[in-house]
């Protein structure tokens, strides 16, 4: 991929990452089980998709009565959510088939509400998954200057109160990230300095079309079917901002709180001093390993530390490849941070925001990882 910025390289090699890979290439082969294509995954995606359409539909055609209709278009968007953890996202990093034209349909389905996939895998796959958490060159932790995740960001006055103001920008993320695609690839084409790759025009076809299928489906039928304009806005608004509060909590779980470490490479030579993979266990943080449901919901995002080992693998296998990595961690000494449940990962999410927004704040002084509930 085009890129204009230095490259950065990881200096060490322990041996960390191929012994895992091994005891998780162990695991698939002596239980003859694929790593993607994977039953129960489709399963899931009908019933996550049923889902949508259901309260969709009954949000559209339902009873009148105006507290159904929020109630309904507060479930749509939980769903439209699903779609986004436990579908698309694992199509859109090829973890959920072997046929490739199967995971850029289903990795559409980012398109149709309202999210370019092209744009996403760039972003997403390519800048965050291999430079996490490192300021210029991971765009999921910028937040373009208006919230200061990481201590290596410029403070600003306002960022004092950003662990107040924080859920509300989550609401209008998915509507910014909406409009933002269109100036990104038609103006800015880039990421910081990273350019963006020139779509094919099939790639600008479904970045487009699936923008006007994503407005016809939320704006263009409540209106055709009788819904007043403003009625139609509202609607959108309370199912979109549901989605965008949800989403934007689950990934600042993963790598927006106490334990997890903000990592620049060195000035000089553009590198950091250890293996990548051990990089990526640094920098993320899994939590409620044992909730059932939220293992079932979030699309093993609750499992990002296993994600960012193995994107291409279904997430349905993640609880396995966790014990599989504790192991790995223990005998090379790595520190595996997992948060018990949720409320835990959520109240220390809230407290690194906190902060983060005081204006002295001596990242070398703090002790991020100890004391950590197991």
């Amino acid at each position: 991929m085009t890129q204009t910025q230095p490259k950065i390289t990881f200096t060490k090699n322990y041996g960390f990452r191929k012994e895992l890979n091994k005891r998780v290439d162990a695991y698939f082969q002596s239980r003859n089980i694929p790593t993607r294509d994977n039953p129960a995954m489709y399963l899931k995606t009908v019933m996550i998709l049923g889902w949508v359409i259901a309260a969709w539909t009954f949000t559209l055609f339902g009873p009148p009565q105006i507290w159904l209709k929020v109630i309904s278009c507060v479930v749509l968007g939980l769903g439209i959510a699903g779609v986004g953890f436990s579908i698309g996202h694992d199509a859109n990093h090829g973890g959920y088939s072997r046929k490739k034209w199967v995971n850029n349909t289903i990795g559409s389905l980012y398109d149709i509400i309202g999210l370019s996939s092209y744009l996403w895998k760039f972003r997403h796959n390519y800048l965050h998954h291999t430079f996490t958490n490192i300021l210029e060159h991971d765009v999921e932790i910028h937040g373009d200057g208006l919230v200061r995740m990481t201590p290596y960001m410029e403070h600003k006055w306002y960022h004092s109160f950003q662990h107040i103001f924080i859920l509300f920008i989550y609401t209008v993320i998915p509507i910014y990230w909406s409009i933002a695609d269109i100036h990104l690839i038609l103006f800015k084409r880039k990421y910081h300095s990273h350019a963006i790759p020139t779509p094919k025009p099939l790639e600008m076809l479904i970045l487009f079309g699936g923008k006007v299928i994503w407005l016809g489906l939320f704006l263009g039928i409540p209106l055709a079917v009788g819904y007043t304009p403003i009625q139609t806005i509202v609607g959108f608004l309370i199912t979109y901002m549901t989605y965008g509060l949800v989403i934007c909590i689950v990934f600042m779980l993963a790598h927006v709180l106490e334990p997890a470490e903000f990592i620049q490479p060195d000035a000089e030579t553009n590198q950091i001093d250890d293996e990548w993979a051990i990089f990526q266990i640094r920098t993320t943080v899994d939590f409620a390993p044992k909730n059932q449901f939220l293992n079932w919901y979030l699309g093993g995002l609750n499992y990002q530390v296993i994600h960012h080992l193995f994107p291409q693998v279904c997430h349905i296998h993640y609880p396995k490849i966790a014990l599989i990595l504790a192991e790995v961690c223990e005998e090379f000494e790595v520190k595996y941070n997992v948060y018990p449940t949720f409320i835990s990962a959520l109240a220390s999410n809230f407290s690194w925001l906190k902060r983060m927004g005081e204006a002295n704040t001596d990242y070398s002084a703090m002790s991020l990882v100890e004391n950590l509930p197991r």
